[in-house]
């Protein structure tokens, strides 16, 4: 009876995906189908069936994911198996794929000549190390924009592509660019002993493929894999997957294809859709039940990506009820679409709505600001999806002493901190410094230095034998940090000093670890996080949703406002020239209104002003998809015919 209970609240696809634990399985699951509940319920029916907890691996993309999964996991195993010895010794690993490859790079830094500490580069720091060997490679930032080398140099590593094979295949002067600035790049890594995030799983399949003890060590501790999100994986996730999988292939992918909108960045669509070929002998399992949302709104997103063609069929359906239509408003311009939204959301609010229940979603981050002024102008709770937490300086700083406590080589925190607050060492002590001339230093100027390593040495003493929060605190105030941002008192200050102390009160989640672990945990932590991340921080925060479609993957709300719905913006034609690519916005819009629960409000804009030019736009082309059945309009437009739908006025 036991090893039935937890099977009993799945229904029929979900239970033989549960217990389906040998061999390679493929569950593609529908937007609010569950599949979370399929990968916890999984892992709690093998623990039941005798594989130890410790056995099993879960990897999926965000913090946020991958705490959900793991808190949801461990309640169940509680549940169901919480008397078990093995159960109350060993924990499941369920993590994401970034911080799988930080933990496997630690325990085998000797392997690839790293130090345990190495430094884990943020997006920033990338940014910096790139137009630092954008210089050095004698070229011109201006000309050559560092964030765009910088993503192609993530795509070739996402492809499992070294730089001396993108090199030898360069077909473009910008490509040989990209390769000489990448060459740079990383001797610039190499020097500060760094790592940055595609590294991270890039020399985590060097190790896979090149030390066959790694290798054999992985694939025996992890003998039951399971993925997350699977469409969302690239060539070097994929290949990690198939190496652990090894000869038993006890792998279990969940993902949907109608929810693939990565491939910009590298996820490839053919890991679902090639499945079976890369796992022969694959079990498919669909799960097609929506728990989410009405009758109209999955008929609505059936309609949409059923017009996509690289696809697996399948049909979503739902027992809940039929629901309200869609609302479809076409503004004259911009800020009237804005003032639609706000006024919708008061009437919302006004009916009992919460504001933390809604949830505005556009195409592209430059919509944001005339929303985010109406918001304010409405006197509406906001939280803008995207300003992390451990990107604000203060953060970056302190962490930047801890960083610097643990691996002394690292040159990018030294510069950063070494005159953070003032300590009178200028550009031309710090060239000295990190040229490892200081023995040239005299005087006052000398003495600056030594003291800085003094405070460094006394950090370090503190992180190798005090618990990480403590440290924390102790760096706040050992750096002079503190004392400088209560004399300088202006009411920023003091919020950097809230945030400071905030960051003491999150470094206590790792105080049950020792020292070093802890500290590790922290900088990892704050190395990967995602802008749900943020998100989740802030959920007692009770405020309407700002995001993009992309940032809103993975979340559900009863309300969702998609803004923007027009051609050329929704669908998103690239500033690069390389035209639209249909099926995957088409998916992007399928995300979309699948976040919802209850009821979906659709507008656009005929008037909206980008770059600087106004620009005169039609109705996106998706709402050609969707049966006027679906739809109800709430003013007349004189294009809407071109839709099917009726006219009448527009906002004055």
């Amino acid at each position: 009876m036991e090893k039935k209970a937890h099977l009993q609240e799945l229904n029929q696809a979900q239970q033989e995906a549960v217990t389906a634990t040998r061999g390679p399985l493929l569950v593609l699951a529908g937007a609010g189908s569950g599949k979370t509940r399929v990968i916890t319920h999984r892992i709690v029916h093998l623990i039941l069936n005798g594989i130890p907890p410790h056995n099993i691996l879960a990897l999926t993309f965000t913090n946020k994911a991958a705490q959900e999964m793991r808190e949801r996991a461990m309640n169940l195993i509680a549940q169901h198996a919480g008397s078990r010895r093995a159960v109350l010794d060993t924990a499941p690993m369920v993590t994401t794929f970034h911080a799988f490859g930080v933990r496997v790079l630690r325990e085998h830094h000797d392997m690839l000549q790293l130090p345990r500490h190495f430094v884990i580069y943020d997006r920033s720091d990338s940014t910096r190390a790139i137009k630092k060997a954008i210089l050095d490679a004698g070229y011109d930032p201006k000309q050559f924009e560092p964030r765009k080398m910088l993503s192609m140099i993530s795509r070739a590593k996402g492809d499992a592509i070294t730089r001396s094979e993108y090199l030898e295949s360069a077909s473009s002067y910008l490509e040989q660019v990209c390769a000489d600035v990448w060459e740079h790049y990383n001797h610039t890594l190499g020097a500060e002993r760094a790592l940055d995030f595609d590294d991270l799983l890039v020399k985590t399949l060097h190790l896979l493929e090149s030390y066959p003890t790694v290798r054999e060590t992985l694939q025996k501790r992890y003998s039951h894999i399971h993925i997350d999100e699977y469409q969302d994986t690239n060539k070097v996730q994929f290949a990690i997957a198939k190496l652990l999988a090894g000869d038993t292939q006890n792998i279990c992918v969940v993902g949907d294809v109608d929810q693939n909108i990565y491939s910009w960045r590298g996820a490839d669509i053919k890991n679902v859709l090639q499945f079976e070929k890369n796992f022969p002998g694959a079990k498919t399992v669909f799960l097609e039940e929506n728990y989410r949302s009405t009758g109209t709104i999955i008929a609505a997103s059936n309609e949409i990506i059923e017009k996509n063609v690289n696809r697996i069929p399948k049909k979503v359906f739902t027992t809940n009820q039929e629901g309200e239509k869609i609302t479809l408003f076409a503004a004259r311009t911009a800020t009237d679409e804005a003032e639609h939204v706000m006024l919708s959301i008061k009437s919302l609010l006004a009916n009992g709505a919460s504001p933390s229940s809604i949830a505005i979603l556009y195409r592209t981050n430059f919509q944001s600001r005339i929303l985010e002024e109406a918001c304010m102008q409405y006197d509406i709770p906001y939280q803008l999806l995207g300003t992390k937490f451990f990107e604000r300086k203060e953060i970056k700083d302190v962490l930047s002493y801890l960083r610097l406590a643990l691996n002394p080589q690292s040159t990018a925190d030294l510069s950063r901190i070494i005159n953070t607050p003032t300590r009178g060492i200028g550009k031309v002590t710090l060239l000295k410094v990190l040229e490892g001339k200081q023995s040239e230093l005299r005087g006052a100027t000398l003495q600056k230095v030594d003291r800085f390593y003094q405070i460094m040495q006394d950090i370090a003493d503190h992180a190798r034998t005090e618990t990480v929060s403590k440290t924390i605190a102790f760096i706040i105030k050992r750096s002079g940090i503190e004392v400088s941002l209560k004399k300088q008192g202006t009411e920023d200050d003091l919020a950097r000093l809230e945030n400071l102390r905030e960051l003491v009160t999150l470094a206590t989640r790792y105080d049950d670890l020792g020292p070093e672990e802890g500290v590790e945990a922290l900088i990892e932590n704050a190395a990967l996080q995602s802008d749900q991340d943020e998100l989740q921080k802030k959920e007692e925060h009770d405020a309407v949703r700002l995001m993009t479609v992309h940032a809103a993957k993975g979340l559900e709300f009863p309300y969702v406002f998609i803004t923007g719905l027009e051609e050329g913006l929704f669908p998103h034609a690239r500033l690069d020239d390389s035209g639209v690519d249909h099926e995957e916005e088409r998916r992007l819009f399928y995300v979309a209104l699948t976040r919802a629960e209850k009821k979906v409000f659709l507008s656009y804009a005929h008037l909206r002003t980008i770059f600087g030019q106004q620009q005169v736009n039609i109705p996106s082309s998706f709402l050609n998809d969707i049966s006027t059945k679906y739809i109800e309009t709430v003013n007349d437009d004189p294009y809407a015919s071109d839709c099917g739908y009726e006219t009448t006025v527009f906002l004055d």
